[in-house]
Parts: C-alpha cells; structure tokens; sequence
C-alpha cells in the first residue's frame, strides 16, 4: 500500500506510467477514480501528445520515440499501463508479424523491468493474445526479465463496464510475485443494463448545419516547444462532413437500423452488387437502444462501418463518437480534425478504464 498521508488524509494516491499513451484514454479513466497520480507518460505522436499536455500537464508528459526516453532515468511507479500500437496484427487490414510496431512491445516490457511495479496492464486488440508476441511476453515470465511477475491475460468487453460501445480489448494484469495476484476484473454491468447511443447523446443537439464542418480557425496551444492547433472543447467537435449528392442520397434510403442491403442497385458501389452477403455494418445506422459499433478511426465514414446516426442523414460527430468513447464534454483536444479523429478511434474507453483502475486500487488495497 502507498505510504499514508497526515492522519486522517488517506493514503496517497497510487503513481502510474502510462506508456504509449495516446490522447489519454487510460489516464483519464485511472484520474477519474481519484486513486492514481501521474508521473510519467510517454507519447510519439505529437498532436495525441499535446491532447494529453492539454488535460494533464506537459511536466511529465515525454513526446518521442520510447527507446530515447528510456536512454533516461525512470521515475518510481506503483503501476505501469500502457497499450503498444496495435496495428501490425490489427483484425483490420493484413496481418504482418513482422511488423516493427509489433516489437515495442519489448520496450514495454523493458520499462517494466527497471521500473518494477507492483502492476502492470497492458491492452490491445483481441488478437494480441495469439500472436508471437504474446508468446514471448509469456516466456518472459519463465527466467526471463518478467521472472517476478505472474499475469492473467483475458478478453473484456467495454459494455460490460459500463461503456456505451461493443469494443473488444485484449487485456494482461500482472502481479509482482511478493503481493496478492490481481486477476482479471468480472463483468459490472449486466447486458439489459447496458449503456446505449441514447444514453451517450444525452443533451446534444441532433441537427447539425451543412456548413459546420471545420474546427474553428484560429485556435493555437504551445507544448514542447511547437504550436498545434488547439485547445478545442467538446461543443466545437460536434461537427459533420461535406457530404457528395450520392452519399446524401444513400443516406436517405438507409433506414432505422439498416445497412447497404437496403440500398437499391443503383446507389450500390459495384462492389457491394457483387458481395451480397458480410459486411453488415456497412453504410449501416446506429440504433438508440443498443450499444455502437466499436469506434474505429475513421468513424466519420460510414463506408467504413455502423456509423450513421440513428435518425440524421450523417455519420458521427467527432463529439458524438468522444462521447461513445466516454469522454468527459471537459475533455480538452490539439490537432487537425482528422488527428482528432484518430486519436478518439484509438483511444481506450473510458469507462473501462476507469474500471480496470479501481480493480488495480482494491487488489492493491487502497479501494
């Protein structure tokens, strides 16, 4: 347990790494609890770094390549978090192996190594868990630089903690041998109390002008020394696309809860006329009492997946799929939208987490 405190203060929060951090999904959510302190965060992606700066400080906020910042002296933690890029063995897109992405994971595993946690939690797409690099994470675990630690590695759904969002992540908790082993956490929330579309749109306004299609001009945040676009709050998100005639015209015909299939011949691409069967959530709408789609990347096109709203002839808001994602309207971005956007659809749920966090708290035992 961390030290405590002045008596009757309460222990002192628990301090975390969070590595390959993005926009901040896992920190907002282990903040959120009231439990974690922060005290280092590595990024290599600038315009996802400045987002994180913006909501919790550039002090200790590293943006570059992990294997320089590990060329540093590392800060003491109680837990490291952290989801290596996950696009070499994406679902989505060939499966490269030999991907180099693949291989930071290792440098993951070497921040382990020198920091020496009580736990650590590493996330990834569902996959993860067959490829060779898990193999050699758990090997790891066998005399090797994880000797120490003991893992339990699962998949958990993020409507089963409470996100409006059927999304799928490879989870592993690890435990340093000398403490009590954390499992992974059981399901929260039941599926008839599942979080839905409706209950993350909650007070936003569903019309959006054809015209409100940018970020507003003019806005600049100073981090590392640069200047990015930003600071951009949740109500200058709520913006949509400039859509084709063709596109308006497919929207229309898509109804409550339909797809492609709907579509007559003639407003089919030539290749969904040819593939009559998969592919389901193409050009398909959200409905209000379910739970979306998993937000990807590209959830502003709704080629790409379930992503039209349920009753306007458009795809999501970069606020709406913020808000799929849980993020607080506080939420503060930096980037060009199509950054934004990026690191929305990358970005862990919140509500998960949140929920991963306070596990870790009460397995360590100051929840």
């Amino acid at each position: 347990m961390a030290a405590s405190r002045e008596s009757g203060s309460g222990p002192d929060p628990l301090r975390v790494i969070d590595l390959f951090a993005g926009c901040g999904g896992l920190s907002q959510g282990f903040r959120e609890t009231g439990l974690f302190s922060p005290v280092a965060a590595v990024e290599q992606d600038l315009f996802a770094a400045a987002t994180y700066a913006a909501n919790f400080g550039e002090d200790h906020v590293y943006w570059g390549d992990i294997a320089k910042w590990l060329e540093n002296e590392l800060p003491t933690a109680d837990v490291v978090v952290g989801g290596p890029p996950c696009q070499g063995f994406s679902n989505l897109g060939a499966k490269r192996e030999d991907d180099e992405r693949n291989e930071l994971w290792d440098r993951y595993v070497e921040t382990l190594t020198r920091v020496q946690p009580k736990v650590f939690v590493l996330e990834n797409v569902d996959r993860f868990l067959k490829t060779r690099q898990f193999d050699a994470l758990k090997a790891e675990l066998h005399g090797g630089r994880l000797k120490d630690y003991e893992i339990y590695p699962g998949i958990l759904r993020a409507t089963d903690f409470g996100a409006p969002q059927l999304r799928r992540r490879a989870i592993v908790i690890g435990t340093r041998r000398d403490l009590v082993p954390i499992p992974l956490p059981s399901p929260e929330v039941p599926e008839m109390n599942w979080s839905t579309v409706k209950s993350a749109f909650d007070g936003l306004a569903e019309e959006i002008p054809r015209h409100h299609t940018e970020l507003p001009v003019g806005r600049t945040f100073h981090v590392f020394g640069r200047e990015v676009a930003g600071k951009y709050m949740a109500h200058d998100l709520h913006i949509t696309r400039k859509y084709s005639d063709l596109s308006r015209k497919r929207f229309r015909r898509i109804p409550y809860g339909g797809n492609r299939f709907n579509l007559p011949d003639d407003l089919k691409a030539p290749c969904w006329i040819k593939h009559t069967t998969g592919s389901g959530d193409v050009m398909g709408r959200l409905v209000w009492d379910r739970p979306s789609v998993t937000i990807r990347t590209e959830f502003f096109k709704p080629e790409k997946g379930r992503y039209l709203h349920p009753d306007q002839n458009r795809a999501l808001s970069h606020l709406e799929a913020a808000r799929l994602q849980g993020f607080p309207d506080t939420f503060e971005w930096c980037g060009p939208k199509l950054e934004i956007a990026r690191q929305i659809g990358n970005a862990v749920p919140i509500p998960l987490a949140q929920a991963l966090a306070h596990h870790v708290a009460r397995g360590l035992g100051v929840a």
